[in-house]
């Protein structure tokens, strides 16, 4: 993705507070301690809701650079999203056991997490996370456009 915001300040429990709906609040909160235990490092909030997890640098041969978070979720009521900035085609079979979803280049989305099988998640997560540390900054293409690997 080639417009990554950037992190702010804003306190990732106030948010986690805000979203309202007991539901979502449950799923993110098992969603936190899933890419907290993966990545090792505590969620940051990016842009309006974006809860990431480590970054990483790119470097686009367009001169084009900035930092993104490695793995992270959009949590709303009814609608999560779960980034794979790897892309969703590298995990095309893993996808195809998850459960209740929909995908799109880099996103799956899921509406609660009762709809899936959270060990397969936790797999793509996991090999998503694996990948995109594995290019040790060395990132100069758009991760989730280019072919399955």
């Amino acid at each position: 993705m080639d417009n990554i915001p950037s992190p702010n300040d804003s306190l990732v429990s106030d948010y986690i507070a805000s979203l309202g709906d007991e539901q979502t609040i449950q799923d993110t909160q098992v969603l936190i301690e899933m890419m907290q235990r993966i990545s090792g490092h505590p969620p940051r909030k990016w842009n309006v809701g974006t809860l990431g997890f480590d970054t990483y640098h790119y470097q686009y041969t367009s001169g084009r650079e900035g930092d993104g978070h490695v793995i992270g979720f959009y949590p709303r009521k009814g609608k999560i999203t779960v980034y794979l900035m790897d892309g969703t085609a590298r995990h095309a079979e893993l996808l195809a056991t998850l459960g209740k979803h929909t995908s799109t280049g880099y996103c799956v989305y899921i509406k609660r997490l009762r709809d899936i099988d959270m060990a397969v998640l936790e797999q793509i997560v996991q090999a998503s996370y694996d990948y995109v540390k594995s290019r040790d900054g060395h990132i100069h293409e758009i991760l989730w456009k280019q072919a399955k690997a």
